[in-house]
């Protein structure tokens, strides 16, 4: 039989989950590993979520739905918009997605031909980069020394260069934590306005923002794309469902797109995300663990010769720089794993020009998981 490969599919692995499976299948074989590699949440989801899926289970609600998602989900967070932002957003505009993954996807589909050129910033998350480039975007990665987060400036510089048709950032970002400012988030969505270049705001690691409000793109216009997860905050990740707010105009192309891609996001998994909206008591529990580990990693990393590369503002990431150690986090990686059992994601993913310099440690665990990858750390290091 004859194979095919398609160059689409010739992207960088996600070394994040190369790591982790290396590190389950050294669990498997007995080990005991402290996993800080993947941005996965340590608690389950919220008893409120669990309960909601029991009597969706319950009574068969496991099936097809509308492809932009069951009203009551769209209705709840719609109001979250409202509550939390002081947002009115129609429901209308709003998608419910098979995680943000999918999100991406159909927005990009949505919005861009091939070869268009889209920009993303470095370091950043990889699979912006892999989606980008396996559906034949030309990917322009765009730094931001000395700021920490993009700026208009930045995005001016990168425009001027070759004229971009779209650009996406998270803020708080992945994987450095930072966040954009709101007079900055403001300008940046400005100018690419005035540029004619689409702007798409990932906002999945809203509520875990440590040294200001949330402010979401969409305060500064209607025609701004948002993606959102309940995988994060809401500790859904294996639920597989997010959300987009859309412009009017693309609510249509993406309905049509999730149609034939998807179809629809789980219907089970839609009925729990409903019951997320009320479990902020648990949930803000969980944050405040997060903030525990932040602090500890703030004040021990830097001591350990592990220096802060980038302010932890939000999500629950640090990215820190390895070079008094080695001068390839990949080969760091693989033997702080195999030697000292701390697992933790390579540079490379979220950067392939500098990323061999850094590491991401992924905080979302325990505090009991965090003191002991750190006291183990500090053995490994020492010999």
């Amino acid at each position: 039989m004859t194979a095919f490969l398609s160059r689409r599919g010739a992207v960088e692995p996600f070394h994040a989950m190369d790591v982790l499976a290396e590190a389950n299948r050294l669990r498997a074989a007995g080990r005991d590993i402290v996993s800080m590699a993947v941005g996965q949440p340590g608690d389950a989801a919220p008893v409120p979520v669990r309960r909601a899926a029991e009597v969706a289970l319950a009574a068969g609600s496991i099936g097809y739905t509308d492809a932009l998602g069951i009203l009551e989900l769209r209705q709840a967070i719609a109001g979250h918009y409202a509550t939390h932002y002081g947002l009115e957003v129609p429901v209308s505009r709003i998608a419910v997605t098979t995680g943000s993954s999918a999100g991406f996807n159909l927005a990009f589909l949505g919005m861009f031909e091939a070869g268009d050129r889209v920009a993303i910033t470095v370091p950043g998350y990889p699979a912006y980069r892999n989606i980008l480039s396996a559906l034949g975007l030309d990917v322009v990665e765009i730094g931001h020394p000395g700021e920490g987060h993009l700026t208009a400036a930045h995005l001016l510089a990168a425009h001027a260069q070759k004229p971009l048709k779209g650009v996406l950032f998270a803020s708080p970002a992945n994987p450095t934590g930072a966040t954009i400012p709101a007079d900055d988030l403001r300008e940046l969505v400005e100018t690419a306005r005035e540029n004619g270049i689409a702007v798409i705001s990932d906002e999945i690691y809203h509520r875990l923002n440590y040294v200001a409000p949330d402010v979401s793109a969409l305060s500064f216009g209607q025609d701004v794309v948002v993606i959102n997860s309940f995988s994060k905050y809401y500790c859904m990740t294996g639920w597989r469902v997010g959300w987009m707010v859309l412009p009017e105009w693309l609510v249509r192309q993406v309905e049509r797109l999730q149609q034939s891609l998807y179809i629809s996001a789980p219907e089970l998994s839609q009925r729990a995300a409903v019951a997320a909206f009320s479990a902020d008591e648990e949930l803000s529990a969980v944050r405040g663990r997060y903030e525990a580990n932040r602090a500890l990693l703030m004040d021990r990393l830097p001591r350990l010769g592990l220096p802060l590369a980038a302010p932890m503002d939000g999500a629950f990431y640090a990215y820190c720089d390895v070079s008094a150690h080695s001068n390839d986090s990949m080969e760091f990686a693989w033997r702080m794993l195999a030697e000292a059992g701390v697992a933790a994601t390579p540079g490379r993913d979220f950067d392939p020009f500098d990323g061999a310099r850094y590491m991401r440690f992924s905080y979302a665990g325990s505090p009991q998981d965090v003191e002991t990858a750190l006291a183990r750390l500090k053995e490994w290091l020492k010999a």
